[in-house]
């Protein structure tokens, strides 16, 4: 009699197995998609916006403000929780439940795919990765009435498993999106659900990859490095990366606590502001620094030039004035275009070196400073450029950078920043 009560357990349980892989390969299929109209849609934003710059030098003067205010308008009026990269929004919502109702709605993943758009229209720099972590997140947490929950937190599973294949769609690697999932925004593996989790990332990237082909997302360099030749130039790259990552975290940080209560008494004055202020920078930059950095960064990483010395300060002053207006939008992009100006930078210093494994070293360690989660940024650089044969010094890098950010700027910024989404008296601890 128990034996038929057993077996209809048993069906019952890889049933519920069975829906929730469902799940989690459809949303994650669907995240992809999404990634990949947020990378379309925001070339197509960033190279209207050079285009127009092409043809009428003024007019970031007038577009870059307005356009801000604008983007800062919608953001209070129809989508408040947008603003940002998202990801502290989404560490938010794993450390409190409470929260996440409020965070990750679909409403506001639309919001937050628009008003980047919207966004890079207006010149500003931003990114578009930090943006498909938060639109993950939110659209798999809307899955959650599809599957049962069980004795674990099912929610927060397709929470991480939402951020994460935002990560790998976004830059085409799958590896990284998992990394994220667990250094960036979780404390722990879910081990029991990790199976899911592998699922949903899958799903996002073999839809990115089914929509846009297999490539590499700054293209590919030739240039290598004998492991003991890369000594010298990984620390030093690590050592200046990871300081300067650290003082942008720094900046970003104290900056946010010191404009926002100017921005709460006058939002649109001080979106109006920072408009300005990207148009002076990029007018400066040679209208360089308008965008995601892409284009850019790309440029470093396959050929043997730089684009000035003064383009990665430039980078880093715009994506900081762009983080301070509240819009809408990331900094990974950004931050990765900027170390890789600082590279750049480095390499014209030491010409004895192989150009583009600087570029790389610069761009890791920088990263890495801004985010102090060295496992991730070097496994995005590795993955994102397919240079598996500099692991070893991409991961030196890597930890140099992150050890040299924390004497700068002691918490990481993504979880400080996830304070202001938490509730009066709780904070997030890291």
């Amino acid at each position: 009699m128990l034996q038929p009560i057993k077996r209809y357990g048993r069906l019952l349980r890889t049933h519920k197995d069975w829906r929730a892989h469902f799940t989690f390969a459809f949303g994650g299929l669907v995240v992809g998609l999404l990634a990949v109209f947020m990378a379309w849609s925001s070339e197509w934003a960033n190279e209207l916006f050079l285009t127009g710059v092409e043809h009428y030098s003024w007019m970031p003067f007038v577009v870059s403000p307005l356009g801000l205010i604008l983007v800062l308008w919608l953001t209070r009026k129809y989508f408040p929780g947008s603003e940002g990269s998202g990801i502290p929004q989404v560490m938010a919502s794993l450390e409190h439940a409470e929260q996440r109702g409020a965070l990750l709605s679909l409403r506001i993943a639309f919001g937050k795919i628009f008003l980047c758009i919207l966004g890079l229209l207006s010149g500003a720099s931003i990114g578009r990765e930090g943006p498909t972590v938060h639109v993950g997140a939110a659209l798999m947490y809307s899955l959650r009435g599809w599957i049962s929950m069980r004795r674990y937190d099912m929610e927060r599973v397709l929470i991480l498993t939402g951020g994460a294949a935002g990560v790998s769609a976004a830059f085409n690697t799958p590896l990284a999106g998992i990394v994220f999932a667990i250094e960036e925004l979780s404390r722990s593996f879910e081990v029991h659900t990790r199976a899911l989790m592998l699922t949903g990332v899958m799903a996002a990237s073999i839809m990115a990859l089914g929509i846009q082909g297999n490539y590499t997302y700054f293209g590919q360099t030739s240039a290598l490095i004998d492991l003991q030749e890369a000594i010298v130039p990984v620390l030093i790259c690590g050592v200046i990366g990871g300081i300067l990552g650290g003082v942008f975290s720094l900046l970003l940080i104290r900056g946010n606590r010191w404009v926002a209560p100017i921005r709460f008494r006058k939002p649109y004055l001080v979106a109006g502001v920072c408009g300005l202020g990207i148009a002076v920078v990029g007018y400066f930059s040679g209208h360089l620094t308008y965008g995601t950095g892409y284009l850019e960064a790309s440029h470093l990483v396959t050929n043997d030039d730089s684009l000035g010395a003064e383009f990665a300060l430039m980078k880093f002053l715009a994506t900081v004035i762009s983080y301070l207006s509240g819009i809408p939008g990331g900094i990974f992009a950004p931050s990765l275009a900027t170390g890789a100006g600082v590279g750049a930078l480095i390499a014209d210093w030491l010409s004895m070196y192989p150009h583009g494994a600087l570029v790389l070293f610069g761009m890791v360690a920088y990263f890495s400073g801004v985010v102090q989660a060295p496992i991730t940024a070097f496994v995005i650089v590795m993955e994102m450029t397919d240079k598996h044969e500099l692991i070893l010094p991409l991961m030196v890098a890597a930890f140099i950078g992150t050890a040299f950010s924390k004497m700068i700027c002691r918490t990481p910024i993504y979880s400080t920043l996830a304070d202001n989404f938490l509730p009066e008296g709780k904070k997030f601890h890291s």
